[in-house]
């Protein structure tokens, strides 16, 4: 059972999400990543490494008659993000299950996922360095990866996607030659868009797109720019984390 918890909304209060006090929370990731899924009505998507559903469940609120499965292996978290899912109104089109990234593909069937049956699969990964890591248990899980995870979460998903499926990531900026080496063997027409926290500062994370099995140039974005210079979100930020806003990748994507 879970400790104490919070009740935080987000997207402008369209989404209520039940989350633990202390341990691993949501934040910014979670929206900016569900914006990103390029999604529609009657498909299938997988959240790998869901904790309490945050990004999955503002992705199914965005996108009316999308099916979606919220993967995550912490059993309190997996139970949150099906409580989440339900206290929402987006169950039963959306459902968590208790589940490691890496299991076999039989325990990914037994959980009610086929191979090559979603349309789109979206994660947040671990990326802290094993040497970053927290002293909280839930925020190392969560949290700390190695250079393999990449590699790791990137099969599972090819072996969920239909062949024309496309996986939608978020990742540290200076960990992206890791997520393009993992991207190599299996996917293509790969898109990183580039998150900075205001005008003239590195950018702290990338958001990646890329499509199973499919050929095509990398394309590298303009830059999403969270805050100006002064800390006031952008209006892009505002659209995007209050308003429910999709995070255009392309020119003809609105």
């Amino acid at each position: 059972m879970p400790g104490e918890t919070s009740e935080d909304a987000v997207l402008g209060g369209r989404l209520v999400l039940r989350q633990p006090l202390r341990g691993h929370r949501f934040g910014h990731d979670a929206i900016l990543l569900a914006a990103a899924v390029p999604a529609q009505a009657g498909e299938q998507a997988v959240e790998l490494g869901a904790g309490v559903g945050a990004a999955g469940l503002a992705l199914a609120r965005r996108v009316d008659g999308l099916g979606l499965t919220l993967v995550e292996i912490d059993p309190v978290l997996a139970a949150l993000a099906q409580e989440n899912a339900v206290r929402n109104g987006l169950a039963p089109r959306a459902r968590a299950v208790c589940l490691d990234v890496a299991a076999p593909a039989a325990a990914f069937v037994a959980a009610g996922l086929a191979p090559e049956s979603a349309d789109h699969v979206l994660m947040n990964p671990p990326f802290n360095a094993p040497e970053n890591q927290s002293p909280d248990r839930g925020r190392r899980l969560a949290r700390t990866a190695s250079r393999e995870t990449p590699a790791v979460w990137l099969r599972t998903v090819a072996w969920l996607l239909r062949p024309t499926g496309v996986v939608t990531l978020i990742w540290r900026a200076d960990g992206l030659a890791d997520v393009l080496a993992a991207l190599a063997a299996e996917f293509g027409a790969v898109s990183i868009l580039p998150i900075h926290p205001k005008p003239g500062v590195t950018a702290i994370r990338v958001l990646v797109r890329a499509g199973k099995s499919r050929g095509g140039p990398l394309s590298l974005l303009p830059s999403f720019v969270l805050a100006d210079d002064d800390g006031k979100p952008s209006a892009a930020a505002e659209a995007v984390l209050r308003n429910g806003a999709a995070v255009p990748f392309l020119k003809n994507e609105s």
